[in-house]
């Protein structure tokens, strides 16, 4: 069972927002505190997310960065 950063469960298709500043490995690109992200995916891995965000597709989010909104 997925959970946030505050232990509230995480679904598929759930809106979750970025609780600090994250950079993409393989990308000069930063994921900045705040950003929204939608229509999450759940993976095998409880601690991890799949998501599309901004312009980066197919990226894998732990969730332990992560608030639900």
């Amino acid at each position: 069972m997925a959970k946030d950063s505050n232990g509230n469960v995480l679904n598929d298709g759930d809106s979750v927002t970025v609780i600090k500043d994250l950079k993409v490995k393989g990308t000069s690109a930063t994921l900045k505190r705040g950003t929204l992200v939608k229509n999450i995916r759940l993976t095998d891995n409880e601690d991890e997310v799949e998501c599309n965000a901004e312009k980066i597709k197919g990226l894998v989010l732990k969730t332990c960065f992560l608030k639900k909104v």
